[in-house]
């Protein structure tokens, strides 16, 4: 089968990112002996994709084209808006010009990445599969970035609706997702949920990377690790430093923070942990490299700000916590908890409440037989629900059931 594959945001096991699952679907259905297209953006490529506006090169026999558009998570939400709408109007041009294909596969965010597609998929006669990885422009709207009654906001919600109407299939990464999918009036017969994945073989349990324990101090240490962005939807400021502030108060030096990432929001988490020697900032780390925090990390957290459409994420943070066989720290009250809580693989503390999530740390850290249990659980329900092999399996029947309808 000839798959074209369209997401702004394509990136490898060697970026700082950990947008991996195109990648990783990809290179497994070329394995298989499929032919693979992806169409994307230059922002977490190598260097030689950004030398032209149009490139072209083969990543794992993946065949990669990309324009050149800059993104960060640094830039204002009108600078972003604007990249997308470069983006849009490259990856159209080269949608068109790559070989046709069976079928169309376009994953969000940003929603725009569907304009390419639904072009390709029209032009070309062939069917469009549509992937929701957040439910835009609703996301966007909860956080700030649209006005619910805005120009931007209703032109969103227009294009949202058009892109399920045309899709063949539409997948969506969560089971609120797939509700709100269903919720504009897609036929629930034509959505399917195909979760983001852990990684087992890059993520496994194991013994702590002993030149982080000796670079940042941690020996003896209870480490609560965090690996992933840090920015506005994941409100790291709004909790971690009341909670190691309620620790060192407590006299808990055995307890430490170790925080890898980037984004938006490090200035502010940087401010509010200052003089707090309980929290380590380890600046970003490349998804190659997060096994080794992850791994010295004794609980790992996944956080969100106290957003009412957050609760419907799926984060890849998440399936790496479960993959290291480390229990999780939650303060989602989506499907996130239900997991935890279901199979007993971590803990729910509410959204910005420091002092709970300082209870929670420390009720583990004193009960290290519960949190081994837990880390046992959750590499268990990793491999049993979420291996990568299995979810792109499930993705490839979805994209083969499209492209005979």
């Amino acid at each position: 089968m000839r798959i074209l594959y369209i997401h702004q945001f394509f990136a490898t096991r060697e970026s700082e990112l950990g947008l991996i699952r195109s990648y990783e679907f990809s290179r497994r259905w070329v394995e298989q002996g499929h032919d693979v297209t992806v169409v994307t953006s230059s922002s977490r490529l190598p260097a030689a994709f950004q030398e032209r506006l149009f490139s072209r090169g083969d990543v794992d026999g993946i065949d990669v084209r990309s324009v050149r558009v800059a993104y960060s998570n640094h830039m204002s939400y009108a600078r972003r808006i604007w990249s997308f709408a470069l983006f849009t109007a490259g990856a159209t041009w080269l949608a068109l010009r790559a070989p046709r294909p069976d079928v169309v596969l376009a994953t969000s965010t940003p929603l725009t990445v569907g304009v390419p597609a639904w072009v390709a998929s029209r032009l070309r006669g062939v069917p469009l599969v549509f992937e929701v990885r957040d439910l835009w422009p609703e996301a966007a709207i909860q956080m700030g970035a649209l006005r619910r009654r805005g120009l931007l906001a209703r032109g969103a919600k227009w294009l949202e609706r058009r892109l399920y109407h045309a899709s063949a299939r539409v997948v969506g990464l969560s089971p609120g997702m797939v509700a709100g999918i269903v919720a504009e009036g897609t036929d629930p017969a034509r959505v399917t949920m195909i979760p983001n994945a852990s990684d087992l073989d890059l993520f496994h349990p194991g013994e702590k990377d002993a030149e982080l324990v000796e670079r940042y101090g941690l020996r003896g240490k209870f480490v609560v690790g965090y690996a992933g962005a840090i920015g506005p939807s994941n409100a790291l400021e709004d909790q971690v430093p009341e909670a190691a502030r309620i620790l060192k108060e407590r006299g808990r030096d055995d307890i430490v923070f170790l925080i890898g990432g980037a984004g938006k929001s490090v200035p502010t988490l940087t401010e509010r942990t200052s003089g707090l020697d309980n929290v380590v900032l380890a600046g970003s780390v490349p998804k190659r490299e997060v096994p080794r925090l992850t791994r010295t990390a004794d609980l790992l957290m996944t956080l969100f700000a106290d957003v009412p459409i957050l609760a419907t994420n799926s984060p890849n943070k998440f399936f790496d916590a479960l993959a290291s066989g480390r229990p999780v720290l939650v303060n989602s009250a989506g499907w996130t908890r239900t997991l935890v809580e279901d199979d007993q693989c971590g803990v729910y503390v509410p959204a910005g409440d420091g002092r709970a999530m300082a209870d929670a740390v420390e009720a583990l850290a004193d009960d290290p037989a519960r949190a081994a249990r837990m880390g046992t659980n959750a590499r268990a329900l990793a491999e049993r629900e979420f291996g990568r092999d299995d979810l792109a399996a499930r993705m490839l029947s979805v994209l083969e059931s499209a492209s005979r309808a």
